[in-house]
């Protein structure tokens, strides 16, 4: 209710505001309008920009971008003769005129403007889904967050699950096309974030900080070669157009709450943006309940039963904020800068009763049946610092550019636990432990990128990269002593940490024509990975460096009434993080204990896609993508059973130990099929379906191979009421999944959404509800191994109501800059 009022408040002071801001006549001087259109659909062009020259002038005079309906009106220009030119990503620009315009006349209607796409276009082959929400270029997969509506008051684990071959589990665990192993970017950049908690970090971001989201299935030459299920780079909103302006978003809800703010200024050659924004996830409540068999040799079941029934209280919190400039003296070179910070962290509590059951043999008499209440507790906080400094030069020659960048990001993390088990009344504790642990992440790059084009078609890029990462921690683990009824220093359980890894990189891709129908862009990328280490439990750890060449090719063909089909090769690797290769054993929980492997190597995959796509008259859409991804050296967590497991100076009883292993190969092959269909002028239909099967061999390890068909789909129907007025349903679903253990459980949820515009369009309220009839979602999983059966099952809370107001202010101006110095060079033709 608090919110509720919050926000009733705010809106009323806000109506306060607008009520009182003068009104502008819009007929001062003279006026020039009309409507751009693609020139084979005849749709209107959202967001082409219109600029005004006059006679002899290289800077524009005036300017205006078309609206929803691609119109665009110019007023307040003074007599004169002038020249219109039309320009939008991926159509060829188009200059009109010259037109005389004259006091006499205050109005000149130019009518429908049709543009064509540019021919053969290598950088950008549009998809034109329904509001541009959707675009397919040669590399990515692009999706305009700003034409959302149910992600409205989200954080970016909402707007994820609507991204085409992208899915999201009930954790908030991304895949793309079924691989969880992604490099994620934020404006390009990465960020220790990324590295602590990726659930927490992505729940850190409101959907309304982000402009777009770009999934990488087929990454070139230039990117980074980590990651094997591709990259996924997050776009923060700003704006390079002169003026004032931003946006400011609220959102109060059952179980989640955010709230932004975003500031961006530009005069001349100058401009600066900064943001905040912070988010709760509000304290829920999850049941969890287990079952353990336990075997012996014989199939016998003569370790018993252990079973366990209670709940968790689990709540996460966090802000980012950041600011940045960007500066050009000159129409060659620009400087830019900007800095980040980020907190974020959660708190988790829980207590369950737990029950261990033993026989000496089947059908004998009960060995023992004990009973015991265990109360454990979480908390963790990460605190990130992210920077980056670049220059880039343009050349006369066109496309010709130099970048140079250095970036970096410092991380600090705390995190501690504690765990203690007593009778079942809740006296009479008579084990337990406690830790605290502090780390520190720090990463810097160094970056170079050049390229240079030979004539209009072929283009050579090349460069490099020089990464420095350093990792330390501490954790100390305190264990109760039951006849002091104290928790001394554990030596055997505590953990120490150093961890270095230098990656240096260099590159070179081609892009060129072949054959007059053919688009080819091809390149290869090497690192060198070093990495040393040194561990509490295993002082003098040597990791071994290795070499990767990592090829790419995008062949691209392009066919009359905008068809495009490509095939695409990558080569990707997954470096083991540190906490993979860290032997400690992490005995926080004391019958399912964890530990690294420092004899991991990298997994290593090939992707292969072949692709098409289509756009048809009126909106419509579909992209068709075939995949056979292959990884090597695949890593996975293997969990063992242990009747007793000795640490230090104790000994665990009846526990499963995870270690992650190089269990072999994995192979997926599959299609995803994403389209978009508008029905008439007010309802529009999308619709993302990946269907993939998965066979993994377990190499080393033995057993047979395991094989596992997956499906998942996902709905979104939008109805547009009215202008200002719009309804959406999104509705997503997600198959089980078979890996070499077990099985994963399905995952189901569904999204209403209603969005009302008003003040202009500036200003906007959003209802939203994710599974409104459903409070909880069940997860029932299953895993097996050599001596063990192990049956769980967690009901996590999900349904969620929100409420979100947001309100955009400013105006973009079109401003006729300095003049340059006559020795910069020839300025380009407007």
């Amino acid at each position: 209710m608090k919110t509720f009022y919050t926000l009733l408040l705010l809106l009323t002071c806000l109506s306060v505001v607008h009520a009182q801001e003068p009104v502008t006549e819009g007929n001062n001087g003279i006026r020039i309008n009309g409507r751009i259109i693609d020139s084979l659909s005849h749709q209107p062009l959202q967001y082409a920009t219109i600029s005004l020259f006059k006679a002899h002038d290289t800077k524009p005079a005036g300017g205006e971008m078309t609206d929803a309906k691609g119109e665009f009106s110019v007023a307040g220009l003074a007599p004169g003769r002038y020249t219109v030119v039309v320009d939008i990503i991926g159509y060829s620009p188009r200059k009109l005129g010259p037109y005389i315009l004259s006091n006499s006349k205050p109005e000149m209607p130019l009518g429908d403007i049709a543009i064509g796409k540019k021919a053969n276009e290598l950088e950008s082959v549009t998809v034109t889904a329904p509001r541009g929400l959707v675009q397919n270029k040669l590399d990515k997969l692009v999706y305009n967050v700003e034409k959302d509506v149910t992600s409205l008051g989200g954080v970016a684990t909402d707007v994820l699950k609507k991204v085409p071959m992208v899915s999201v589990d009930v954790d908030g665990n991304v895949d793309i096309m079924g691989n969880t192993n992604i490099l994620f970017l934020i404006n390009g950049q990465p960020s220790s974030i990324f590295g602590n908690n990726l659930a927490d970090a992505l729940q850190t971001i409101p959907a309304s900080q982000i402009k777009s989201i770009e999934v990488i299935t087929s990454p070139g030459a230039k990117y980074d070669a980590e990651g094997t299920g591709g990259i996924i780079n997050i776009v923060l909103k700003d704006n390079k157009l002169n003026g004032i302006n931003g946006n400011l978003s609220l959102t109060g809800g059952s179980r989640l709450q955010n709230g932004s703010f975003n500031f961006n200024a530009k005069h001349g050659n100058f401009g600066a943006n900064a943001f905040f924004s912070g988010n709760a996830q509000l304290p829920s409540t999850t049941r969890n309940s287990s079952t353990r068999y336990s075997y012996d040799s014989a199939g016998n079941t003569t370790g018993g039963l252990f079973a366990t029934d209670g709940t968790s209280r689990f709540l996460r919190n966090g802000f980012e904020s950041g600011i940045g400039f960007e500066w050009t003296p000159d129409k060659k070179n620009t400087f830019s800068a900007n800095v980040g910070f980020d907190d974020f962290g959660n708190h988790n509590t829980g207590s369950y009763n737990q029950e261990q059951t033993t026989y000496s043999d089947p059908g004998d008499a009960l060995l023992s049946d004990q009973y015991s209440r265990v109360h454990s507790g979480s908390q963790f906080r990460a605190y990130s610092t992210d920077w980056e400094v670049r220059y880039k030069k343009t050349f006369v020659q066109e496309d010709r550019e130099l970048d140079v960048s250095v970036d970096g990001s410092q991380g600090l993390n705390n995190s501690s636990y504690s765990q203690s088990q007593s009778l079942p009344d809740g006296d009479s504790t008579y084990a337990g432990s406690q830790g605290t642990s502090k780390g520190h992440d720090r990463e810097t790059n160094l970056r170079l990128d050049y390229v240079q084009p030979f004539g209009d078609k072929v283009k050579l890029e090349t460069g490099g990269r020089i990464q420095w990462r350093n990792i330390t921690s501490h954790s100390p683990v305190y264990t109760f002593d039951p006849l002091t009824a104290i928790y001394p220093y554990d030596s055997s359980q505590s953990n120490s940490l150093t961890y270095d890894r230098h990656v240096y990189a260099g590159y070179a891709s081609i892009s060129f024509p072949a054959f007059h129908w053919l688009d080819v862009k091809t390149g290869v990328r090497y690192e060198r990975t070093e990495t040393s280490a040194s561990f509490s439990s295993v002082p003098e750890t040597t990791i071994p460096g290795y070499n990767t060449f990592a090829p790419s090719v995008v062949l691209s063909h392009s066919f009359a009434n905008d068809q495009t089909i490509k095939f695409g090769y990558t080569r990707r690797i997954q470096r083991p993080g540190y906490r993979w290769l860290n032997p400690y054993v992490n005995a926080s929980d004391p019958r399912n204990l964890t530990r690294g492997n420092p004899l991991l190597q990298p997994e290593v995959a090939d992707n292969f896609d072949i692709t098409y796509s289509k756009s048809f008259d009126k909106g419509s859409a579909l992209n068709i993508a075939l995949f056979y991804r292959r990884s090597n050296h695949d890593i996975q967590p293997f969990v063992q059973y242990y009747s007793a497991f000795t640490l230090g100076d104790s000994i665990y009883t009846d526990v499963s130990v995870s270690t992650p292993m190089n269990v072999g190969a994995e192979n997926n092959t599959g299609v995803n099929i994403y389209g978009a269909v508008p029905l008439g002028k007010k309802l529009n239909l999308r619709s993302d379906i990946s269907i993939f099967d998965r066979y993994i061999t377990t190499g080393a390890l033995g057993g047979s191979p395991i094989n596992s068909f997956n499906y998942r789909i996902n709905f979104n129907a939008s109805y547009q009421l009215s202008p200002t007025f719009v309804l959406e349903f999104f509705g997503n679903f997600n198959s089980a999944r078979n890996e070499i253990q077990g099985r994963y459980p399905h995952f189901i949820s569904y999204n209403f959404a209603a969005r009302k515009q008003f003040w202009n369009k500036k200003g906007s309220i959003a209802f939203t509800t994710t599974n409104p009839f459903n409070y909880y979602v069940g997860q029932r999983t299953i895993l097996s191994g050599s001596g063990f059966t192990l049956n769980s099952l967690r009901q996590v809370p999900y349904q969620s109501f929100g409420l979100n107001f947001t309100y955009k202010f400013g105006k973009l101006e079109f401003k006729k800059d300095k003049e340059q110095p006559a020795d910069t060079g020839p300025s380009p033709e407007p």
